[in-house]
């Protein structure tokens, strides 16, 4: 997952079109006993007292937070769109090369870096007016990867997320537990060698990565598909646009598909590989990141769901033992499904509450997604459950 930059970039920083702009500070913390540094873009107009979204804008394995900022550059977005923009580092592995920790666990030695994202969040906070609300992380591949971890593992901060050459480790595909439902935005490219758009042995699909986000939100599975225009003709790529939409409290998937693009951000002022023109990655994560805020998303299933009408209740949301079904006419254990993130049917026991409603027994279940049918009037209503 190398994104080292060429020296191209690092030249590019010196010119006069790329100076470090004023509003730019740089700060550290301690988390987990180690000094961490970061770079914050703060806008013209930010005015102390008056909320502003925060951005998590993350690195790449190999790079670090000043080549981000400046290849995947979202400062000009912040000074029309008024948010503030952090660009953390991450630590060095053996090899010295700058890293997130998506793969080792930290109880397991890995370096905790959604503990140290989270503090940071805590400690930008208390200096700046940050609207808690429009909490949101983008990055590029490991930077993309780490997005992907807050979205599984800090989704009581972090609203909505965008993936620009990231995807998610095998492995912890299976142990992603949002609070809630996750907007979340995948740019990739078909030709990337260095995080393959079909996965490998260690990296999950991205058509795997999407289905996981579209099913967990409750999204439809059917996307919208348009071509985007090709509006440059000579970047040797085209891309495709995937919405899928209708998720739970207003969730929505979005892939932008890079048919040929390379390991690289789209629409990046240096080029350093195939790098898509037709799009500009950082003007569309931002268009969709800006719309959702975390109130919205962690509306508690039930609540969601008498305020769209609907007449099926499944909460709470995530759930640890007990789930309790409430549907228009009472259910049976016999009108219930359940299956795991992997397709399998498993076995069903409930009980009926003293008000009618249906209680299924949960504390067998491994941590994880499933999702639960329940049968009404000869049509199955199907949502997502996450067992914490």
């Amino acid at each position: 997952m190398k994104t080292l930059l060429p020296a191209a970039l690092g030249l590019a920083l010196l010119l006069p079109g790329f100076s470090q702009a004023q509003s730019t500070v740089t700060g550290t913390i301690v988390s987990g006993g180690i000094t961490r540094d970061y770079r914050l873009y703060v806008p013209a107009g930010y005015s102390p007292g008056k909320a502003v979204p925060l951005l998590f804008n993350l690195h790449g394995y190999g790079s670090n937070n000043l080549e981000q900022e400046f290849y995947g550059d979202f400062r000009p977005i912040a000074d029309t769109a008024n948010f503030l923009i952090v660009h953390p580092n991450g630590t060095l592995d053996a090899s010295g090369s700058r890293f997130w920790n998506t793969f080792v666990a930290p109880g397991a030695g890995g370096v905790d870096d959604v503990a140290f994202l989270s503090e940071l969040l805590t400690a930008l906070q208390s200096r700046y007016t940050i609207d808690p609300d429009r909490v949101y992380s983008t990055g590029m591949s490991n930077g993309g990867f780490m997005s992907y971890e807050l979205a599984c593992k800090l989704s009581n901060r972090v609203a909505a997320i965008g993936s620009v050459t990231g995807s998610i480790v095998q492995s912890r595909l299976s142990a992603c537990t949002p609070q809630h439902p996750v907007p979340v935005m995948e740019i990739h490219g078909t030709a990337d060698n260095t995080v393959p758009y079909n996965g490998n042995i260690l990296f999950a699909p991205i058509p795997t990565v999407v289905d996981y986000w579209v099913r967990f939100n409750g999204c439809s599975p059917t996307p919208t598909v348009t071509n985007v225009p090709n509006t440059s003709t000579t970047d040797g790529s085209t891309a495709e646009r995937y919405v899928y939409s209708g998720g739970r409290n207003g969730s929505v998937v979005e892939h932008y598909k890079i048919i040929d693009g390379g390991h690289t951000w789209p629409g990046a002022a240096v080029t350093i590989g195939v790098t898509n023109r037709d799009i500009n990655a950082s003007r569309e994560v931002w268009r969709f990141l800006r719309r959702y805020r975390l109130s919205q998303l962690s509306t508690p299933l039930a609540a969601a769901a008498a305020a769209s009408g609907q007449r099926l209740q499944l909460y709470p949301n995530p759930v640890e033992n007990v789930l309790t079904i409430r549907a228009a006419q009472p259910a049976t254990a016999a009108q219930v499904s359940v299956r795991d993130n992997m397709g399998r049917l498993l076995p069903v026991s409930t009980t009926v509450a003293a008000d009618g409603s249906l209680r299924l027994a949960t504390h067998a279940w491994l941590p994880g997604l499933y999702l639960v049918g329940v049968e009404q009037k000869g049509k199955v209503q199907y949502q997502h459950i996450v067992k914490q």
